[in-house]
């Protein structure tokens, strides 16, 4: 299982990227391995402002429906929109070409509450 160390976690297994007060999210290894096969990604929230943990979209496997938590608060300014047609990025490059949204953060102290990947490998067990 993939878990790279430059990268934040939470525990609903979303990561983070940071770079100065713009953040790339997506959801880790581990999530899309759980979930199999994704079908479909749904993110109504570009162009609106959000709290931390709360819902910025779903995403759709062959088993399952599950929702996205952002990590941290703040607008969320663009939503990959070549997942819409190859949604399966998100299994075959979960940190790559399997980001989902990019976000302006608002309060960067909140990341000091996200996993680092070692805190994240525990979790995990």
């Amino acid at each position: 299982m993939n878990i790279p160390a430059n990268l934040k976690y939470t525990k609903d297994h979303e990561w983070i990227m940071v770079d100065g007060d713009m953040a790339t999210v997506g959801i880790t290894d581990f999530a899309q391995g759980e979930l199999g096969d994704i079908v479909y990604v749904e993110v109504e929230t570009e162009g609106e402002t959000l709290e931390q943990h709360e819902v910025f979209g779903t995403i759709e496997a062959v088993k399952t429906v599950s929702d996205l938590f952002i990590p941290v608060s703040g607008e969320v300014i663009e939503f990959n929109g070549s997942l819409e047609s190859n949604p399966e990025y998100i299994n075959s490059d979960a940190y790559g070409k399997g980001w989902i949204v990019k976000v302006k953060m608002h309060d960067l102290s909140q990341l000091d509450e996200l996993l680092d990947a070692a805190s994240y490998q525990k979790l995990l067990g």
